[in-house]
Parts: structure tokens; C-alpha cells; sequence
């Protein structure tokens, strides 16, 4: 038996979060992305949810990181769910069909890397731009965001403008921010396709 308090919500971060809608949308057989695999976990996390029948895209520019997920799939057994491509995500629209349930940006830089390359605003913003046009519908986009750094900051101004301009009739559109955590903290933005 489960002790209740174990079973009750913790607000953590916008991680967390991201991965809580997308584990509430995505169902085995599903199409899915992770849109910036740096070390694996997500991309991982999106395998074991789409399951056997599902299939996971996963995208980015160093192979480092290509290299580092295929190794975290390969001890999971899970690497024949995905196929991981070393592009821009900004190039989804070539790789992934549409009807995709999901898909997850974590946005900044490799974890354990040198932070010379970072996700850029342009590439971000065509990357989610393309992401919401091949949601089914109910399908889902989370976008987390880190304004601690300069390109970062101008990421975060530049999606929050893009998702309040989306229509209110085809999609509902979440920004969550932790008020009291200060301006650098990461933030959380949900796209969702109603029709």
C-alpha cells in the first residue's frame, strides 16, 4: 500500500512540469519528438511512453549528444524506438510526419558540455513554429525555456510573443513562471492543438 502523502503533487520546476502533461498526452503507439536530446533523458522518457508500437524523433546539432542517447537507448533496450537525427530541429518539418501527440523542447545548452552552443532564437522559433504544425489534434508542445543567459532571454521574449499570437479558436496556449523565483528561472510554455 502507498503511503498518501507520496501520492500527492510537488510543484518542482518547469521540467517536471513538461514531463507531467506530456506523460497525461502521450499513449503507446503515439508519434512523438524530442526536439533537443542532449543527453538522452527525454528522449528516453518519450520511448518508454509511446511504447513498443510508437515512435520517437529526436533531433540535434552535436553528435556528442546523438552519441550520448543512443548509448542511454542501447542499455535501455529502447533504441529501436527512435530515430535520432543529427539536425536543427528547425528542420522537423523533412524528417517527422504529421499527426505527431507530442513534443518536447529543453531549450539552452548540452548538459556537461562547453556552453558555446546554445539553442538560438531563429532556430527556436521555426523549430516550434513547424512543431505546432504537425500536432494532431489534442497533441501537445512544451517549451521549456532558460532566461539565465542572453540568448536564453531573447528566446523566452521571442516564444512568448509567438504563442500569444497563435489562434484562440485552434489552440490553447499555457505560460507557467514561477513568480516568486526570480527572472532567471526557467519557464514553461504549453501549446495544445484543440482541432
Amino acid at each position: 500500500m502507498t503511503d498518501a502523502r507520496e501520492a500527492r503533487f510537488v510543484l518542482r520546476n518547469a521540467r517536471a512540469l513538461a514531463a507531467d502533461y506530456i506523460a497525461r498526452a502521450v499513449r503507446p503507439g503515439d508519434t512523438v519528438v524530442d526536439a533537443t536530446m542532449g543527453n538522452g533523458k527525454d528522449t528516453q522518457f518519450l520511448c518508454e511512453l509511446a511504447g513498443e508500437s510508437g515512435r520517437v524523433y529526436a533531433f540535434d546539432v552535436q553528435a556528442e549528444a546523438v552519441t550520448r542517447t543512443r548509448e542511454r537507448l542501447a542499455q535501455a533496450g529502447l533504441i529501436e524506438r527512435a530515430t535520432l537525427l543529427l539536425a536543427g530541429h528547425e528542420t522537423m518539418a523533412l524528417h517527422v510526419p504529421s499527426g505527431v501527440q507530442a513534443v518536447m523542447f529543453n531549450l539552452g545548452w548540452l548538459p556537461g558540455a562547453a556552453h558555446a552552443v546554445t539553442t538560438r532564437t531563429d532556430t527556436t522559433l521555426a523549430a516550434v513554429d513547424a512543431a505546432v504544425a504537425l500536432l494532431a489534434p489534442g497533441g501537445i508542445v512544451t517549451v521549456c525555456i532558460y532566461p539565465g543567459h542572453e540568448e536564453g532571454t531573447r528566446e523566452l521574449h521571442a516564444l512568448t510573443d509567438y504563442a500569444a499570437g497563435l489562434s484562440v479558436q485552434r489552440y490553447n496556449v499555457l505560460h507557467h513562471r514561477f513568480l516568486n523565483a526570480g527572472e532567471q528561472t526557467p519557464q514553461l510554455i504549453l501549446i495544445q492543438r484543440n482541432k
